[in-house]
């Protein structure tokens, strides 16, 4: 491992407490709600905000007691602080000119990181005339000037409109893979840790609640929070071969299980009915409505009842059954939809 990390930083109102690990050219993104603990592990990697207890162990050596200069790591801020005297190669070579590097050698060092993130013919433009990718680009590039062996992102793209947004998350997954240490990113946004991560660590007041492949992380999550932010309902019952007794609900699933389990399914798979429907259903229920909104091209439907759960129907369903908050419905989820895993 290129990082062998355990954070903790204890303040009145809030622990943080997390081991973490990173190998050479691994993407792992820190994601959770606010209030988390995603920043402050970042800060502390930095040192930026001192250690309560652990360590930090880059490529065997700690880390944990330098000063925040002399730990090999690169920043790259939600902001990017680029500094706006400098011109974007002066900000490239800054790092290097402080480490001593020769101002001419600095500079030619900085020009092929310019060249490599696109930004050759913006060498002599200031922080001002450029545009929120770009910035975003020369931050980048002045995080790798100085051959850090740990890189860490807060939010690369939050400051970025959709459209480059889209752009910027595809130019800095290509820089990232090309990266041979390790990186740290800070994200709230589910896309980009989906994008840019090969590792996904959830955190939770302070502590590891998920981790994992983005894509295990994705079709089984483990928190509500982790649910709602890849778009799953999900509930936690008592398992019985293919039947899952969540509640006053008994769940008909995909998958034999016993014991504690989870069950997810998404908004799309829930159909409602304005009476009880025969047929093939086996997953069927009783709600009120408790909200109607746009969600994409389609209306998500928030229901309550012996479950909460969204569902996600077109706007001609929504006309067609005339609904409206407050209106009691049928729910169903085909058990084919339902998908069950251990808790």
């Amino acid at each position: 491992m290129t990082l062998d990390a355990r954070l903790v930083v204890t303040r009145p109102a809030f622990t943080l407490d997390l081991a973490l690990k990173a190998a050479a050219g691994e993407v792992v993104a820190l994601l959770g709600p606010n209030g988390a603990g995603k920043t402050t592990a970042l800060r502390a990697l930095a040192g930026l905000t001192s250690l309560s207890g652990g360590e930090i162990v880059l490529d065997g050596a700690p880390m944990h007691t330098l000063a925040t200069e002399e730990r090999p790591i690169g920043v790259v801020f939600q902001d990017y602080l680029l500094f706006p005297h400098l011109s974007a190669l002066d900000n490239v070579a800054f790092g290097p000119r402080c480490q001593g590097v020769p101002k001419a050698e600095a500079r030619r060092a900085a020009a092929v990181l310019l060249d490599r993130v696109g930004l050759a013919a913006h060498a002599a433009a200031k922080p001002r005339q450029l545009s929120g990718g770009q910035a975003q680009r020369v931050a980048l590039a002045r995080a790798l000037a100085v051959r850090p062996r740990l890189l860490l992102l807060d939010e690369p793209l939050a400051a970025l409109d959709a459209h480059t947004r889209l752009e910027i998350r595809s130019h800095l997954r290509r820089h990232l893979s090309e990266f041979d240490g390790a990186t740290v990113l800070v994200t709230h946004d589910p896309l980009d840790a989906m994008v840019l991560a090969d590792r996904l660590i959830v955190i939770e007041n302070g502590a590891i609640v998920q981790q994992g492949p983005p894509i295990e992380v994705a079709r089984r999550p483990r928190t509500d929070y982790v649910a709602r932010l890849v778009g799953l309902n999900l509930y936690r019952g008592l398992a019985d071969g293919a039947r899952v007794k969540v509640g006053e609900l008994m769940f008909s699933t995909s998958e034999q299980l016993e014991g504690a389990a989870f069950v997810a399914f998404p908004p799309a798979a829930v159909a409602l009915y304005r009476v009880r429907p025969d047929g093939s259903p086996r997953n069927v229920w009783q709600a009120r409505i408790e909200g109607i909104e746009r969600h994409g091209d389609n209306v998500r439907v928030h229901l309550d009842g012996p479950i909460t759960a969204f569902a996600d129907i077109t706007p001609a369903a929504v006309a067609d059954l005339d609904l409206t908050a407050g209106q009691q419905v049928w729910a169903s989820v085909k058990a084919t939809e339902t998908h069950a895993y251990p808790a």
